[in-house]
């Protein structure tokens, strides 16, 4: 190794050799600083500190004030604890699913000794949180509630008989008078009575768009046709398209291959005949067969 070499990198001028020494100088003073100066000490003086900690303090003492209070519990009726209600209140798995099999036996417990015979949880639950439990009140007050049972079927025993009244007669507001028929349904009855020119059987109450079977029960129970009502019958042998079309049975492509299928074969003898044609009505035909005259 030539060292003459390097000795020309350690050869420094008069200045150059003070800055040195200076830098060393201050770099053993700032150890030092670090050393024996202790940094927390200078934080906890700051101002903005002492804000922090006055504030963290506050948060400190409502922290711990939540943790005393106790959450409200509000009544409920044990036949319907779930998985996450049971795990709430404390109940093991094995008792949990105990109340769960009973239950699917369509089974239901109507006392808190019930509820412990069922589920097997021990006493100190069990006065934990039977205070809780709401049952029906059909179960607290058996005696009373078998008492309302018996004079509600006294009631039904007792109850109104409805006298039938003709449907051909019932007006809008008669109609309206049946739970579950409003202005619109009522008008769709009264209009089709009236495109019919009256009606000769309940069972056209199926033929009215929106009513319910329900509601088609009700009307039943209420109205019915007397006698035969004045129609004038179409005269099936000699009707155009354009009446035949009116017939509310009778769409207008029915009725136009009812007078190709007469022009054909001629006149139509009876009802059988009619039902030759594709896509007649077939499920009313009785009802059809009241409002056509055959010549």
């Amino acid at each position: 190794m030539d060292f003459k070499k390097i000795s020309v990198y350690f050869k420094f001028t008069k200045s150059q050799r003070t800055g040195i020494l200076f830098l060393f100088v201050m770099i053993v003073i700032l150890q030092l600083l670090c050393f024996f100066v202790n940094v927390d000490s200078i934080e906890k003086d700051s101002p903005d500190k002492g804000k922090w900690l006055s504030v963290q303090t506050e948060m400190d003492s409502l922290n711990q004030a939540n943790t005393k209070y106790a959450a409200k519990t509000y009544p409920f009726n044990p036949n319907f604890i779930t998985d996450y209600k049971g795990y709430k209140l404390g109940m093991s798995v094995q008792e949990i699913d105990r109340l769960l099999a009973f239950r699917k036996d369509n089974k239901y417990v109507n006392s808190a000794k019930e509820f412990q015979d069922v589920t097997k949880v021990s006493d100190s639950l069990l006065g934990a949180i039977a205070p809780n439990f709401k049952f029906p009140d059909w179960v607290n007050k058996k005696d009373s509630y078998k008492k309302d049972v018996r004079y509600g079927q006294k009631a039904f025993v007792q109850k109104e008989k409805i006298v039938p009244l003709d449907i051909n007669k019932a007006t809008q507001e008669d109609l309206i008078k049946i739970y579950g028929i409003g202005e619109v349904i009522s008008l769709r009855i009264l209009r089709l009575k009236e495109s019919l020119g009256g009606f000769v059987s309940m069972e056209q109450m199926k033929d009215v768009w929106g009513l319910s079977a329900e509601v088609i029960d009700k009307l039943n129970a209420h109205y019915r046709v007397f006698g035969f009502p004045d129609i004038k019958k179409i005269d099936i042998n000699n009707a155009s398209v354009k009446e035949i079309s009116q017939f509310p049975y009778f769409r207008y492509a029915l009725a136009k291959q009812i007078v190709t299928y007469r022009s054909m074969n001629g006149d139509f003898n009876n009802i059988e005949d009619l039902t030759k044609i594709k896509d007649f009505p077939v499920e009313n035909v009785k009802i059809i067969e009241l409002y056509l005259a055959f010549n």
